[in-house]
């Protein structure tokens, strides 16, 4: 994939065709380390140790609309090539917990992507479904929790509503530009 969004989006997807009421998406950057950490954490029905296994080869998949599963093993691979990691915990009946690690220096890091637009889209697109995003450069971070959002809305208003989908994506957009010039905007959800 051309953008780890795009992972990002694969693997929350995953999450949610397990059946997780809430998935977090954090993403980490150290500059001074040059490292990358992507983490998609949910509360799905979880995998055993042999189907763990199975997720890296490209050809298992659970799905019956094809014979390949690519999406973890291109995430992974996009890892390794910079000389980071992929790694998976699950657990049945608690959910699954994929974290990457990627070594920015490489001339093999593949750009993060519009990370926002992947967060958006994930909660456009599964209004019943919880997500925290969590983005952080060198330990500022900003935050966005849906249940706290559903908090603020009430019943009454749902969270794939036009206006509310134009609040989350203009928010996202401000509270990015504000931790890229360096500052801590916090977010929805501290």
């Amino acid at each position: 994939m051309r953008e780890l969004s795009l992972n990002v989006l694969d693997v929350a997807q995953n999450s949610l065709t397990a059946g997780a009421t809430l998935t977090q998406i954090l993403v980490q950057e150290d500059t001074a380390q040059q490292r990358l950490t992507i983490q998609i954490i949910d509360n799905g029905k979880g995998m055993t140790a042999e189907q763990v296994a199975h997720v890296m080869d490209p050809f298992y998949t659970t799905r019956t609309t094809r014979k390949v599963g690519l999406g973890v093993p291109l995430f992974k691979l996009a890892a390794e090539q910079t000389g980071g990691s992929l790694s998976i915990q699950s657990t049945p009946g608690q959910g699954t917990q994929v974290t990457a690690v990627f070594c920015t220096g490489s001339i093999d890091m593949t750009p993060l992507g519009d990370i926002n637009a992947t967060v958006a889209m994930l909660v456009r697109c599964n209004p019943e479904r919880d997500f925290v995003f969590r983005r952080g450069i060198d330990g500022r971070c900003l935050l966005l929790d849906t249940r706290q959002l559903r908090q603020v809305l009430g019943d009454e208003v749902a969270l794939d509503s036009p206006d509310v989908m134009e609040w989350v994506e203009g928010f996202l957009q401000e509270q990015t530009q504000a931790l890229l010039r360096g500052e801590n905007p916090g977010g929805i959800g501290d």
